[in-house]
């Protein structure tokens, strides 16, 4: 469900911006490696709770004092998943439950600590606790804790005299050229949907149309809290939302509990999300091992839902992430991008008055035509067709048609994009005035309690007029049908209103009598 979910240790991101120090230290001595550049000594990967984990500490406080650091930016965090996979066994707490009183939500992305508070969280990654981060002071200084106790930092100063002080710990520092845990985006193409006025105004109008949905704030990886949402509550909800946080829309995940067992796979994993009696939510990623309990915990439960952990198989609505206070975008989270977020980030590749190519995909029984650009659908009103007057909007265009046409408007909140097909014509109406005060021939096509319809031009698609019951020629003996041919004179062309005004009176010539069009 949170493509974030995964231990950020398995698989090191590749290197991106590097300070241009950076060292390697380590308790492994480089001379117990082997042919293959493995360490092939008899320190144990765990940490031993006593001198060498102090000495791992007391050089990062030496680097952090040279560079000149007194606190650190927590980035990234995580905290312990379904699966542990720290060699030494989890805490309850994670090892942030005395650096944190708040909450585990306090170890959120942007946190600022002091440098005490950074040794703290560098010890319980040491100890393989369950909470990991990168520590940062950007443009500065960085900490990174691997696997089996590799310590990396980084610095912009050459940190020599932290050097001289880690050698002297017993620790062997080694100069590189990147952290292998610099941080990388896994798709540096990826545009994040952030949660801006936008994005809380179609939240508003989601909510509004499903009555309630579910909103999921992810404060660090495999942490999350849930909130459902209601028109009365959504302010509420987001003035105590943390900092920086992932946050996932969801329809009414939560029925009755018999229902949601019977949603239970035969085997996955899964995020059961419970409510209680007192309307708490609380959510659990459980496999099939664990079902069993899970549904013996729902008992007392007064509704769940369960959501697959599988990309794909269950999507939120939409997606975004919160900015800071100032408007930008900073957390580094890349979220799995829904259909919404799609055709979000499409939207925002557009503007105003700007042309584009699509295929008409289908014309609606109301009229609208939809048209397909780059997967995205867009809708064309009947005025935007075309400047000429028509039946119907299969006399315009047809199914399977290529069309340009220009974007009206760009609607990050409904999602729409309105074009007009009619904007990349040109306008034939400045060439209809010219003729004001000619004399034409044309078919009345069609008769009104106050005049009669004629069309001015020799064409299927030809311009009308209206010619008013006070400019007919009243010595006719003939009353006007439908397919006669009135001689008539353009009197008037409002251009603003798309009217023409005809009077067969001031034409100068009677209309011809049977001459009748069928």
């Amino acid at each position: 469900m949170n493509a974030t979910r995964t231990h950020p240790r398995r698989r090191p991101p590749a290197r991106s911006d590097v300070l241009p120090y950076v060292y390697q230290v380590t308790k492994y001595n480089p001379a117990d490696r082997d042919d293959y550049g493995h360490y092939a000594g008899a320190e144990p990967a765990t940490s031993d709770h006593g001198p060498v984990e102090a000495a791992y500490l007391k050089a990062v406080a030496a680097f952090a004092e040279d560079t000149g650091v007194d606190q650190l930016a927590i980035r990234e965090p995580q905290l312990g998943g379904f699966a542990h996979f720290g060699l030494e066994p989890p805490v309850d707490g994670y090892g942030l439950a005395e650096l944190f009183p708040a909450g585990p939500a306090g170890f959120h992305d942007g946190a600022l600590v002091p440098i005490g508070v950074g040794l703290a969280l560098v010890r319980a990654m040491l100890r393989d606790n369950g909470a990991w981060c990168r520590l940062e002071a950007e443009g500065e200084f960085t900490v990174h804790v691997g696997w089996h106790q590799y310590l990396y930092l980084g610095s912009s100063r050459p940190c020599e005299a932290a050097l001289a002080r880690t050698r002297a710990l017993g620790l062997f520092p080694e100069r590189l050229d990147a952290s292998p845990y610099d941080f990388a985006p896994d798709d540096p193409g990826y545009v994040q949907r952030p949660a801006d006025a936008d994005f809380w105004a179609r939240l508003h109008w989601t909510v509004s149309a499903h009555r309630a949905v579910f909103l999921e704030e992810v404060f660090a990886a495999n942490a999350s809290r849930w909130h459902r949402l209601t028109r009365d509550n959504i302010e509420t909800v987001r003035s105590r939302l943390a900092p920086r946080s992932q946050l996932a829309v969801w329809p009414d995940l939560l029925t009755d509990v018999d229902t949601a067992v019977a949603a239970l796979p035969d085997e996955g994993l899964v995020e059961v999300v419970r409510e209680d009696e007192d309307g708490q939510i609380t959510s659990t990623v459980v496999d099939e091992t664990r079902f069993e309990a899970v549904i013996s915990q729902l008992a007392d439960a007064r509704a769940a839902g369960v959501v697959s952990m599988y990309a794909g198989e269950d999507l939120p609505l939409f997606t975004a992430v919160l900015p800071d206070s100032d408007g930008v975008l900073r957390a580094r989270w890349q979220t799995e991008p829904t259909p919404s977020d799609r055709d979000w980030a499409f939207l925002k590749t557009l503007r105003r008055g700007q042309v584009v190519t699509g295929t008409v995909t289908s014309i609606a029984t109301f009229g609208v035509t939809f048209v397909d650009i780059g997967g995205f659908t867009a809708m064309i009103n009947i005025p935007e067709l075309s400047w000429r007057p028509f039946s119907r909007p299969s006399d315009v265009v047809s199914i399977g048609q290529e069309i340009t046409a220009e974007v009206l408007d760009v609607d990050m909140v409904w999602e729409r994009l309105p074009l007009s097909l009619r904007a990349v014509q040109e306008d034939p109406w400045p060439q209809v005035a010219q003729q004001l005060g000619q004399v034409v021939t044309g078919p009345v096509t069609k008769i009104l309690p106050f005049g009669v319809l004629v069309r001015i031009e020799d064409r299927e698609d030809g311009f009308e007029g209206l010619v008013h019951t006070s400019e007919l020629d009243e010595s006719a003996p003939v009353v006007v049908a439908v397919g006669d041919a009135l001689t008539v004179k353009i009197i008037d062309v409002d251009l603003a209103r798309r009217r023409i005004a005809l009077s067969q009176t001031q034409a100068g010539t009677p209309r011809e009598e049977g001459d009748r069009h069928s």
